[in-house]
């Protein structure tokens, strides 16, 4: 997780000192999501310290599936999240699920009434939070509070049997309506909900809440350290509140470190779901998603997120982190690892005329730079160039692409002279008609004669047609801080031109378009027909220029 040099987290430091005094003899963790959605980048942090600190200590780490609300969980989401942990390179030691307490948590809440701790409250949840007060005003208790320990007995067992709505009726702690910590206010532990689960079945009506159910699935798997983000942390006192009055014989503890928040980004399940439910996004793979299945479809590595993720660093004071940061990581790994082609995104055709008629000759290009590694590309008389990459007029003394007689070389081949154009009746250029010095191949014996533009290129018979998605954040941060919708967040050119050695590739592939980008094959849309990529990242580093530089 750290290299010797790197001073440690404060998670790791409370680890080392409870190994040292033997209060913990093997570390124990425990990754348990809701399967109620899809992973984002949030849980990626999550993830990569639970199970991050379980590897670097030589304990365990659980993936235990949080599934105690059947109304919104779903076994498409366990199987999802799974493949997540899987990706980034983690594996569990016990999968686990809260369903597989029901039994022992229903113990634990009847011991809790036995001992006059817990008791049957028919409030309204509109009734419980006016009840409840406010952070400067105390609760005021429920007039159902004082029930005997035989009558709230009676009525738990009933609301497990079955003959009680919906809604009607909730076992809630008794501790203290006039706390400070609005969290020790009498919370409820169980509630009805008459809907089947996705592994019990029709067993059981009656759930525990989340408060309830997670302290004790932590003591029955022997956590040793129980950790989440900040906004547990006024949830401390009651997690060790459960733990002491279920008498629970493992006794973890909680620690608490800052969520990850990304600039631009809105990481939120239920938002989320929303943007699927209501087809903003085409599910919750879209690449534009911050879903772990959105990014890996979009082409960023495993290797970059945990890079990421180890940048950032564990901490407790919240912040919000520049989402370039992650980019300039996805970077960095795919300049080390992604192959170099040449694509042309938006077309434009270029015919060299004094370039022999119906020869085509191979050409060699590096698969990597300095790798020794290369493959093949075609050469002929007919080419497609970028738009952007011609002029009819050179604009200024800096413009070093194509203009009309100007010289540009081709990237591998030859140096060429810009002689004319062909326009539409629109007056748009249509084709841009060059000659070529056969003396300067690259490679070649003759080619040192310097010109100062290099532009890449496909040649027009043999290129494969492909789509191309540019895609950016769905959301845009305002100065204010609030978010709005990204109109541009996906621009689809339906006509780009890639060098046939693309047809090689495998979807999931991933691939440096020369002078344009990071590019990977989308494993969902492409087809035997239809070859689609996602933008997975630009060329250019404004956050290494910006930040890094200046540190």
């Amino acid at each position: 997780m750290m290299s010797e040099n790197e001073s440690k987290n404060f998670i790791e430091e409370i680890i080392d000192r409870d190994l040292a005094d033997g209060a913990v003899k093997t570390v124990v963790t425990r990754f348990p999501p809701e399967p109620n959605g899809y992973l984002h980048l949030g849980h990626a942090k999550a993830i990569c310290l639970n199970f991050g600190l379980a590897e670097e200590y030589g304990g365990r780490c659980n993936l235990r599936f949080d599934d105690t609300n059947p109304v919104k969980e779903d076994a498409e989401y366990i199987e999802a999240i799974k493949k997540d942990i899987g990706w980034l390179g983690f594996r569990w030691d016990n999968e686990v699920y809260g369903s597989d307490y029901f039994e022992f948590m229903y113990e634990c809440a009847k011991k809790l009434v036995e001992k006059g701790l817990a008791y049957v409250d028919d409030l309204t949840p509109e009734q419980m939070r006016e009840y409840r007060g406010t952070l400067t005003q105390p609760g005021k208790e429920s007039p159902y509070r004082n029930r005997s320990v035989q009558e709230n007995m009676d009525l738990f067992e009933r609301m497990k049997a079955g003959e009680f709505a919906d809604g009607t009726k909730v076992l809630r702690a008794k501790i203290d309506m006039a706390s400070p910590n609005l969290n020790m206010r009498d919370p409820a532990i169980y509630r009805i909900v008459k809907a089947p689960h996705h592994r019990t079945g029709d067993q059981w009506v009656i759930y525990p809440m989340y408060d309830f159910a997670h302290p004790l699935e932590d003591a029955f798997e022997g956590v040793t350290h129980s950790v989440c983000t900040m906004e547990f942390e006024d949830h401390r006192p009651l997690y060790d509140w459960f733990i002491e009055n279920c008498e629970c014989k493992n006794v973890p503890h909680q620690y608490e470190f800052a969520r990850l928040n990304l600039t631009n980004t809105v990481m939120s399940k239920r938002y989320l779901k929303k943007l699927v439910d209501d087809g903003v996004v085409s599910g919750w793979d879209d690449p534009r998603m911050p879903t772990l299945s959105g990014v890996r479809r979009r082409g960023y590595t495993p290797a970059a997120i945990r890079d990421f993720c180890e940048r950032i660093g564990v901490a407790k004071a919240v912040s919000e982190v520049d989402v370039r940061l992650l980019e300039h990581c996805v970077r960095e790994d795919l300049n080390a690892h992604a192959p170099r082609i040449m694509a042309v995104l938006r077309p434009l055709k270029l015919t060299i005329e004094n370039y022999p008629d119906g020869q085509t000759e191979m050409l060699t290009a590096e698969d990597m730079p300095g790798s020794g590694s290369t493959h093949e590309v075609p050469f002929s008389k007919h080419l497609y160039i970028e738009q952007e990459d011609f002029m009819e007029e050179k604009p200024n003394k800096k413009y070093f692409r194509l203009f009309v007689g100007g010289e540009v070389r081709l990237k591998n081949a030859y140096i060429i002279k810009c002689e004319r154009v062909v326009k539409d009746e629109n007056g748009n250029v249509t084709e841009v008609i060059c000659t070529y010095d056969p003396t300067t191949k690259s490679g070649g014996e003759n080619s040192g004669k310097k010109v100062k533009g290099t532009l890449h290129w496909v040649e027009a018979e043999s290129a494969v047609k492909a789509q191309a998605r540019l895609l950016d954040s769905l959301f845009v941060e305002q100065e204010d801080g609030t978010m709005i919708p990204n109109e541009n967040s996906m621009v689809v050119l339906d006509h780009v031109m890639v060098e046939p050695h693309i047809k090689t590739a495998q979807k999931g592939d991933r691939f440096q378009f020369m002078r344009q980008g990071y590019f990977s094959i989308d494993p969902v849309d492409t087809t035997a027909d239809k070859l689609v990529f996602n933008q997975i990242v630009s060329l250019k580093d404004s956050f290494a220029k910006q930040v890094l530089a200046g540190k």
